[in-house]
């Protein structure tokens, strides 16, 4: 398999991994422009649900995960084979003017399709030269990954940006490479930007009712969406690195009471190996259970 289809394959998987609630946001936001013709009850309705996805994203984040990067495939894969002059146009020409009543000089309908075959084969050249530079890229790469190469795992995660959901939602990431089998990364979350503030729901008339959401609800879903985001840099990067360890502290916003300012603080540091990653089941645990308990 060459390189290009390990990349399509990526390609496909991560498609393919897609988890249910942003396919149900995206289902939601579409819906959401549709609510200028809805009834009153419908975008009560349509609203409260809206909510509930939001609420449902944030706290499913550590569920989803690219797949693993094949580096030693990427490695040996052979280049892209180079184009071959090709005379398609010109022996559609020939047999055209073989078969059926010359509309045309027959030398300048010939020349026509020549230079159209020409023209074909320099895009080909051009097509080919990129694929080409892209090969050479990423299997240097692979190669220097796979010799743990500092600069070569910054460059992949950099290129690559496993982590543009969390960007999304208001996370930064920081890393360092200790060694080619340990990584350190400081998460910086700002949850409480991300957290909606107020809780929405329906009355028994089917109305829309917003309160403000109850400091120890928001305190856990906080708590929860913190250590899923945690839980999602270490599967990114198990995926992406070839890494047994890595260091993650994750830092939020407090108060802080002798200034009356707020301030970034650590709110847990966890070492996570790839064997006990890879022993936990995504889709059933609590994020927050599964960080105190590593």
């Amino acid at each position: 398999m060459g390189w290009k289809a390990d990349m399509r394959a990526v390609a496909a998987a991560e498609r393919r991994q897609q988890r249910e609630a942003k396919k149900r946001q995206q289902e939601l936001e579409r819906q959401a422009k549709e609510m200028a013709k809805l009834s009153a009850l419908e975008q009560a309705r349509l609203e409260v649900e809206t909510h509930e996805n939001a609420l449902e994203v944030l706290l499913s984040i550590h569920k989803e995960q690219a797949e693993p990067w094949e580096w030693q495939s990427i490695a040996v894969s052979l280049p892209p084979v180079p184009p071959r002059r090709q005379s398609h146009h010109e022996f559609k020409a020939r047999r055209r003017l073989a078969v059926s009543a010359a509309q045309q000089d027959p030398a300048v309908a010939i020349q026509q399709a020549q230079q159209q075959d020409e023209r074909d084969f320099q895009e080909a050249l051009q097509t080919h030269a990129a694929d080409h530079a892209e090969w050479e890229k990423m299997s240097s790469m692979a190669r220097r990954v796979l010799k743990g190469d500092h600069g070569a795992y910054i460059e992949a995660i950099q290129d690559f940006s496993p982590f543009s959901e969390l960007a999304g939602i208001g996370s930064s990431l920081h890393f360092a490479v200790h060694n080619p089998r340990l990584v350190e990364v400081v998460l910086s979350t700002n949850g409480r930007q991300a957290i909606p503030t107020e809780v929405k729901s329906l009355t028994a008339a089917g109305k829309l009712s917003v309160k403000t959401m109850p400091r120890p609800r928001f305190v856990e879903i906080y708590q929860d969406y913190i250590c899923g985001c945690v839980l999602r840099v270490a599967r990114e990067l198990f995926a992406l690195l070839p890494i047994d360890t890595l260091l993650i502290c994750a830092s939020a916003e407090a108060l802080d009471t002798a200034t009356g300012q707020t301030v970034e603080r650590p709110f847990l540091s966890v070492a996570i190996a790839r064997a006990t990653l890879n022993a936990l089941n995504f889709d059933k645990l609590d994020s927050s259970d599964t960080i105190m308990s590593l």
